[in-house]
């Protein structure tokens, strides 16, 4: 391996010599980390003050520590079981915390600005080492943490960036530590974020192999991930790469070999699906990477290397202020600061909504579905989720994309019909336009049972139709009604993923493309949500959210042309 400046003319004739294996650009490093982790108090930029009625996340993990950064913002901590005290001796709890309050760090700090979005709160469940109190059921620890932070501070948001390493989910049944999860999330109407975990790469018997045989060993049966990530009511996270994860010093050292570009899967992100084949990770982001560095014969995360892992606040702040990790445990609390800023602009949103909203809003990056194309879609699938947070397609429309939501309940086996404005210029001309749906609801769940939830969802998207055809179509008919009367395959919109794909989750999001003209179907659509009985006998009812997107890639002035329509219907 070595390094040479050449011109295109040169690369073109190396590429015809039968020996060159690979030519690739070199790393771009940064320097932006290296910065920062000397950065003293004195130096550091000014931090935004926080209304007392801010967003509290819940971190359930080693204590936080009152740093500098944190102090003021810290609504309480508990420990449980209390003798484990709250000091964060262990050190990650204050890292999830600092990623969950100022999402990406090393961005603002390269913007000389410290935005924090939103408070905190803090149960310690694990000891000094990072381990489970031995006394204590883990599923009952988690119970009382999220109670006590809920009733105590109206905390509605939770951040569990921890996992049973013993436990990888086989596909058979979920556990314990998750169902009681899936019921936390029903009972008190709180997101709950989970981490997927890590697993340092394989692929092969030589260190190397992590460079080479990457990704496909991300697909290996081992990679599987943790419990409780396995649960549906909750966010699970993976991670994607924050880029080549190189500082200046390695990027001039050519064996210093970096494993991932921006956005691309991180190395170290374990995988889906998750119960009766759902799509977990429900969405991924920015936890990280891992360089290869022969000198040392290993591979290297961010708490080697600054520059390969993701910014945060160092739990020892009198000995520095900041430092860095890789792991899906930075990658879950970006998606609490998300949660949390929706949870400022919708403060009375159900749980259900926020979760609609963060994945209704994921796109898989361009870079991550280019390096997965060759393992095929359902593989991209089970490594991103729905794909990467998009914070401000959650929270905003804006002129070419216009967001509806609904928050609602069904009786069991009855469903709803919605209608969705069409404006005139979303209809015509040959641009690409799109309607994406995404619909969440938490059922009832049971560890012991193979079908997991005991309520099931699911939605329809119907253009060109008659409100009236589509209630008898899916009204339950008595013996003497005779037979449905069927709609016609033009009149079904051909959302992706299709039925059996998005139906084994909790939280379904499927789009439509549109490349020509609609102006045969009208200007309103109509969204039939079903609700179907399971085993949950003592429910009658099920509680959901659903989003709908239109967006028009051309310049189109849709969201005002939405809202005018809707001002004319009230």
């Amino acid at each position: 391996m070595f390094r040479a400046r050449l011109t295109g003319e040169l690369i073109r004739t190396l590429l015809t010599i039968e020996e060159v294996a690979t030519i690739d650009l070199p790393p771009a490093p940064d320097v932006t980390t290296a910065e920062a982790l000397d950065l003293t108090l004195a130096d550091a930029p000014a931090l935004n003050a926080l209304a007392e009625d801010a967003p509290l996340i819940g971190i359930i993990d080693s204590g936080v520590n009152d740093h500098p950064f944190l102090a003021d913002i810290v609504a309480g901590a508990i420990g449980v079981p209390a003798d484990l005290g709250t000091a964060d001796v262990w050190g990650h709890g204050t890292r999830v915390a600092g990623v969950a309050v100022f999402g990406d760090l090393r961005a603002q700090l390269a913007a000389g600005a410290l935005q924090r979005g939103a408070r905190i709160c803090a149960a310690k469940v694990v000891n000094d080492r990072g381990d489970f109190d031995d006394r204590r059921l883990v599923p009952s620890q988690m119970r009382e943490a999220i109670t006590t932070l809920n009733l105590r501070f109206g905390c509605r948001i939770f951040v569990v960036a921890l996992a049973d390493r013993r436990r990888v989910f086989d596909g058979g049944k979920v556990g314990t530590w998750a169902a009681t999860l899936d019921e936390l999330a029903r009972e008190l109407d709180v997101v709950i974020i989970v981490s997927s975990g890590n697993r340092s790469p394989r692929g092969g018997n030589r260190l190397e192999q992590a460079v080479t045989e990457y990704p496909r060993y991300l697909l290996e049966d081992a990679n599987r991930f943790f419990e409780p990530a396995g649960a549906l009511n909750v966010i699970t996270v993976g991670a994607l790469a924050h880029g080549e994860g190189l500082d200046p010093d390695r990027a001039e050292d050519v064996g210093v070999r970096p494993i991932t570009l921006l956005h691309e899967p991180a190395p170290f992100s374990r995988i889906g699906p998750g119960p009766g084949g759902a799509t977990k990770p429900d969405v991924v982001e920015i936890g990280g990477t891992l360089i290869f560095d022969p000198i040392v014969a290993r591979l290297r995360g961010g708490e080697d290397v600054g520059s390969a892992g993701v910014l945060t606040l160092y739990h020892s702040y009198l000995d520095r202020l900041f430092t860095a990790g890789s792991g899906t445990s930075y990658a879950a609390p970006r998606v609490a600061f998300s949660a949390a800023q929706i949870l400022t602009r919708f403060p009375h949103a159900s749980a259900n909504l926020v979760r609609a909203l963060i994945v209704g809003s994921a796109e898989i990056p361009q870079p991550a579905q280019e390096r997965l194309q060759l393992l095929g879609v359902d593989a991209t699938r089970a490594i991103c989720g729905h794909g990467l947070v998009d914070l401000e397609r959650a929270a905003f429309s804006d002129d070419a994309r216009v967001t509806l939501y609904a928050e609602d309940e069904l009786a069991l086996d009855h469903f709803a019909v919605y209608r969705i404005p069409i404006p005139e210029a979303f209809q015509a001309g040959n641009g690409e336009r799109c309607i994406r749906v995404t619909l969440a609801f938490d059922p009832p769940v049971r560890h012991t049972r193979t079908d997991y939830a005991g309520v099931g969802m699911s939605f329809r998207l119907i253009r060109g139709c008659q409100p009236d055809l589509i209630f008898e179509h899916y009204r339950k008919r008595e013996q003497d009604d005779g037979p449905f009367p069927e709609l016609a395959g033009r009149y079904n919109c051909n959302l992706v993923p299709g039925p059996q794909a998005r139906e084994k989750g909790t939280v379904q999001s499927a789009t439509v493309t549109f490349k020509r003209g609609i102006e045969d179907y009208g200007d309103s659509y109509y969204l039939v949500v079903r609700c179907e009985s399971g085993w949950a006998t003592h429910v009658d009812r099920q509680q959901f959210a659903v989003v709908i997107e239109l967006l028009q890639k051309a310049e189109v002035q849709l969201y005002e042309r939405v809202r005018q329509r809707l001002r004319l219907q009230a």
